[in-house]
């Protein structure tokens, strides 16, 4: 039997008949009637029509009521608003406030062309990684079923599992090729922020990366960046490659360690309401940076990525970024299971609205990505290095040592 997730909403008074699967769906349907950053969807879809052919169905288990729940939420095409069993919840929860999680490392999108699913970014260190699967990959099968047919939600559950346990993945490349894949999944170290200090014979840097947004990364990031500090690194990159996003929270607490009292981001919630959001007057880290961004860019890093870019604190460099701008709350329904649902989208500090578009950096490198991140062989990061050792060179601002960076950096 599931347990109900204890709500104050006033319900019609026929609700009180109804079972505890049928009060949990009921329960799923109005906290998305409530929070849903697009309203005017649901008189399109006929959304109330909805609930009641749901509760008129046979659902007395709790896997009826999941099963029930996500052919209500079909019609929204959002997969972003979604219901997350009691697995799919847990590993949700551990990958936003924990240090690992066991799978085969990848953070998947939902290609809008041909509804499947889509590879945004793989984890370092990860199976994913290790078998050469990269971002702009499309899964087409888990296990011989088509992710067409799984969604996005459980598409991810399915190569979520035991560390040990196997999985067949079937994936069609950028250049069409299809291969099919056995990943084994294991415990994937997140390590969320990395840094080390980088050296020439003029100047010193410090790179700083960050992985996904958890809970823990703006404190991290604090103690990384009073550690680059103390050896006397005089600008930074910030490699933002393959971050998928995370807690959007996390990603605007980042921001403030490199803006003083600017705008982070600006909010657009079901009602329009914009909220801008401001960074506090003190910051961390106030030298010359340069930040690193791909087609595995994408959420929360873009929120970051864009407020740097938009202020005039950071060039960008890399690829055009993945493009996801809308936001999710994460809401418990019962003890163990959860749902997540898109409240508002978000737009850059200049009003640019990146969903399904993505962010465009100021200096596109058409370069091979690296294997490795942050080292020798990263090439990214060495254009990224000759940018910040002509900044200091020159002396002088962002703004106006553009055009001779430019010049100076490699093809």
């Amino acid at each position: 039997m599931i347990c109900i997730f204890s709500t104050n909403f006033l319900y019609p008074q026929r609700v009180d008949a109804l079972s505890d699967s049928k009060q949990f769906v009921l329960d799923a349907w109005t906290m998305v009637n409530e929070g849903f950053y697009d309203p005017e969807k649901f008189d399109e879809i006929q959304w109330k029509r909805i609930r009641q052919k749901t509760l008129q169905k046979q659902i007395e288990t709790s896997e009826q009521a999941y099963s029930a729940i996500e052919e209500m939420l079909r019609p929204l095409d959002d997969p972003y608003t979604r219901i997350l069993r009691p697995k799919d919840y847990k590993l949700l929860r551990s990958s936003n406030f924990g240090s690992e999680i066991n799978g085969v490392g990848l953070q998947l999108g939902e290609d809008e062309t041909n509804n499947k699913v889509k590879v945004i970014s793989t984890l370092a260190g990860s199976p994913a990684e290790e078998a050469g699967i990269i971002s702009g990959d499309l899964i087409d099968k888990v296990d011989g079923i088509p992710s067409e047919e799984l969604g996005l939600a459980n598409t991810a559950s399915k190569l979520r599992g035991e560390s040990g346990t196997k999985v067949l993945v079937e994936i069609t490349s950028s250049t069409g090729e299809i291969k099919e894949i056995d990943l084994e999944r294991r415990s994937v170290d997140l390590r969320p922020v990395r840094t080390k200090r980088l050296r020439d014979d003029s100047h010193t840097i410090g790179y700083l990366r960050i992985t996904q947004f958890s809970e823990s990364v703006p404190k991290k990031i604090e103690e990384a960046l009073e550690e680059l500090k103390e050896k006397e690194v005089e600008g930074i990159i910030l490699d933002l490659r393959n971050n998928s996003g995370g807690l959007v929270s996390s990603g605007i607490a980042v921001a403030d360690s490199f803006l003083s009292t600017k705008p982070v981001v600006e909010t657009k919630d079901r009602n329009g309401i914009k909220d801008a959001i401001i960074s506090q007057e003190e910051t961390s880290f106030d030298g010359p940076m340069v930040t690193l961004v791909n087609k595995g860019t994408a959420s929360a890093s873009e929120i970051l990525a864009g407020s740097l870019q938009d202020n005039g604190r950071s060039l960008l460099m890399g690829e055009q970024t993945y493009g996801k701008g809308l936001i999710q709350s994460l809401k418990s329904l019962g003890e163990e299971s959860g749902i997540a649902i898109t409240v508002a989208s978000y737009l850059t500090p200049k009003g640019n609205n990146i969903q399904g578009r993505g962010i465009t950096p100021d200096k596109l490198l058409d370069l091979p990505d690296a294997t490795d991140y942050g080292t020798t062989e990263d090439k990214w990061v060495r254009n990224a290095e000759i940018f910040l050792g002509s900044l200091l060179e020159n002396n002088q601002d962002l703004e106006t040592t553009n055009e001779l960076i430019y010049k100076n950096l490699e093809a």
